[in-house]
């Protein structure tokens, strides 16, 4: 590629090439003042033809309309190159036009080029020269000029509305530091040169609209001037008037094809460029490629074609061996393209292999392996159609359905699930981990149903018989033939993908204080602060930051207190934060901002059957606290520990027998450190204090919690 600096030599001296522009620019000018002699003329429409096959031939092999960016200019240059030369000739047609060789009688007064081109292209008949003449005139006029201006004004109106979102694009990307400021200032540069190019072509389709007209015009005067010409100065010079409108008007029909056609060059080469997409090949490349790249389509081509050329053969009376030889053609291109796409996909499956293999020896790989998913759910063999695409993934799809029962009855966004495979299982068994640690597994048979009821009913059923693992009720794998009788017996029914979901939402709901992480506790914060910006303003992180809110949560969840008011937690937190920082204590402060909820929840007609806990227990376990960096705790004397988790014990069986929900109530300054000492052995008893019971609730005691405190006398 020939560059700026480029020159030739002529004689002893280098001539730059660039001075040529200038000179065909003055020249443009001269052609319309001095009148040329014929050989010069010859030689200047034969430039003219050449430009403009160079222009078109550019538009098809750039790749992008900014690789042609001069293009409008050069348009511009040999547009008004053209109308002066298209003056010149009318001059010498209208002044030399008489002239004639004597040989062959041949008007040779404007040169050989004119006459000898409306001869070759009209054959030498008026009629065809002028209808040809006046079909590409419309062709270029009312089709391609027109259609290119219009996709100009198109072009240049989105490309300059899309400015302001590329040059953010830009500045991202700089501040990302994926680019660097040279790339930014570069492609800053050709958005720029980009809206500047369009807006130019819409210019130039107006100035190669207005050469087409001024051909047309250019046309009648020639031939009206020739006519008067030949009537007034030159009559002697022909046989007759035939031989003077016969002269003049082949020399006026040659000189406008001669003129029109590289006009109508340049315009398929503008509605080439302004049509033209950036692509990483040129024209010819992009519609071979993309006409020959669709298999089906060709091949119903190739069917099309063929029944045309069957059709032929019934007395159609197309050409059936043209057409069979277009099948033919279709169907060669269809296979190529289809074994074409095989390769590509042999290749692509290749370039992954090589790839993953490649990401393998990279020591950061292993990285993946270091990350624990916060709940995981792992699948024997015969249970992975539960999460099969082609058998409707029915088990991902209940998922969803868990989240929302999740948040409803705890509070908390349950995180994704990530399912996946475990061949070490047995193939009906799944195991649910919370942060890699397993903490639920069971068993679930495709294409079976579960009954739960009382022992004596599921005996009467034929199956394999379980234990419901999401809540310990007794049951029986049977199959779908015995869904009729197992309904019958009054038994729950439940498919696989039930069990399942049952299974996880327990699970989560139990453990829904180590589900809870710091990312999760910031959804919830940040969904806070829509509803209400004024509970969470002045108060996170200000007063309190995520962190501790996220321990507080936690240690309501530990004793299965719903945390879905997050409103009065956050405003009892503002209160509390202002006297203590203890994460223990602050707990202790939200719990009875919640008493109303509490009481709800453990309530029987607006009355809580619990255990009282005797008040010199009490004082025993105030009386020996201590505390540490890490809190205070109660240090209890070993006998007195053991007398008062057997007390615990026994009314845990006097309150399950009794079919009372087991509840033991404190007073305030107790109730934590109470819970500490029997949390271990009795995690499922509730601990409250008076103080979170609410004002219209009662409190009936249904035993004392006490123990054997002698050895403290």
């Amino acid at each position: 590629m020939l560059g700026s600096n480029q020159a030739v030599v002529i004689g002893n001296q280098r001539v730059p090439l660039d001075i040529f522009i200038p000179i065909a620019i003055l020249l443009a000018v001269l052609l319309i003042i001095v009148e040329l002699p014929e050989w010069l003329l010859d030689m200047l429409l034969i430039t003219d033809l050449i430009v403009a096959i160079l222009i078109i031939l550019m538009s098809v092999y750039v790749k992008s309309p900014l690789d042609f960016a001069v293009f409008p200019t050069i348009v511009l240059v040999e547009t008004i190159f053209r109308l002066g030369l298209n003056i010149a000739a009318t001059r010498l047609i209208l002044a030399r036009g008489h002239i004639k060789d004597p040989v062959s009688g041949e008007p040779i007064g404007a040169g050989h080029v004119i006459p000898t081109f409306a001869k070759f292209v009209a054959g030498g008949n008026l009629v065809i020269g002028f209808v040809l003449f006046l079909m590409i005139v419309v062709v270029q006029f009312i089709v391609i000029t027109q259609g290119a201006e219009r996709i100009a004004q198109v072009a240049a109106r989105f490309t300059l509305d899309a400015m302001p979102g590329k040059q953010m694009a830009i500045d991202g990307e700089l501040h990302a530091g994926l680019i660097t400021p040279d790339e930014a200032k570069k492609r800053r540069r050709d958005i720029e040169r980009e809206t500047d190019f369009y807006g130019a072509m819409d210019g130039v389709g107006k100035f190669v609209k207005g050469d087409t007209i001024a051909n047309i015009i250019i046309l009648a005067i020639s031939i009206i001037g020739g006519i008067v010409m030949g009537f007034t100065y030159f009559r002697n010079e022909f046989k007759g008037i035939v031989d003077i409108l016969q002269t003049y008007t082949i020399l006026t029909i040659g000189n406008g094809l001669i003129s029109i056609l590289p006009s109508f060059l340049v315009s398929t080469a503008m509605g080439i460029i302004v049509s033209r997409a950036a692509s990483e090949s040129n024209l010819g490349e992009d519609v071979i490629s993309q006409l020959t790249g669709q298999p089906k389509a060709l091949k119903i081509a190739s069917a099309s074609t063929a029944f045309l050329a069957i059709m032929s053969l019934f007395g159609m009376g197309l050409p059936w061996h043209f057409l069979l030889g277009f099948a033919a053609l279709f169907y060669y291109l269809s296979t190529k393209a289809e074994n074409k796409q095989v390769e590509v996909e042999v290749q692509k499956q290749e370039i992954q292999k090589e790839q993953r293999k490649e990401e393998q020896r990279k020591p950061e790989t292993a990285m993946v392996y270091t990350t624990v998913e916060t709940l995981s759910l792992e699948l024997g063999r015969m249970l992975l159609g539960l999460v099969d695409e082609a058998q409707g993934k029915k088990l991902l799809e209940r998922i969803p359905s868990v989240r929302i029962a999740i948040a409803k009855e705890v509070g908390i966004i349950m995180p994704g699930v990530q399912v996946k495979d475990n061949m070490d299982l047995k193939p009906t068994m799944y195991v649910i981990k919370i942060k890699g640690v397993k903490v639920g597994q069971g068993e679930a048979h495709i294409n079976k149903f579960l009954a739960i009821g009382p022992e004596n009913v599921i005996k009467q059923l034929n199956g394999i018989t379980t234990v419901d693992p999401a809540y310990g009720l007794p049951g029986v794998w049977i199959e779908p033939a015995e869904k009729p009788q197992a309904e019958k017996l009054g038994c729950m029914l439940f498919d696989p993908v039930s069990v399942i979901a049952s299974h996880l939402t327990e699970v989560v709901k139990n453990n829904a204080a180590d589900v809870l992480g710091r990312q999760e506790t910031s959804l919830l914060i940040e969904n806070l602060k829509k509803t209400h910006p004024a509970v969470v303003k002045d108060v996170i992180p200000e007063l309190i930051s995520i962190g501790e809110v996220q321990k507080v949560l936690q240690n309501l969840l530990r004793e299965k207190i719903p945390v879905r008011d997050l409103v009065t937690i956050i405003e009892s937190l503002a209160d509390a934060v202002r006297y203590t920082k203890d994460i223990y204590e602050l707990t202790e402060y939200v719990r009875i901002s919640l008493a109303a909820a509490i009481s709800d929840m453990l309530a029987k007609d607006n009355v809580i059957y619990a255990a009282a806990l005797d008040p010199q227990i009490e004082q025993v376990i105030l009386q020996n606290l201590q505390k540490t960096e890490f809190g205070t705790f109660p240090v209890l004397d070993p006998n007195v520990s053991q007398s008062l988790l057997m007390s615990v014990a026994e009314f845990l069986r006097y309150a399950t027998n009794n079919g009372y929900q087991p509840i033991i109530i404190t007073s305030p300054t107790v109730r934590r450190h109470f819970r500490k000492i029997i949390e271990r052995n009795f995690g499922q008893i509730f601990v409250i204090s008076y103080a979170e019971v609410a004002h219209n609730y009662q409190v009936k005691n249904i035993q004392i919690i006490t123990a054997n405190i002698q050895t403290n006398v």
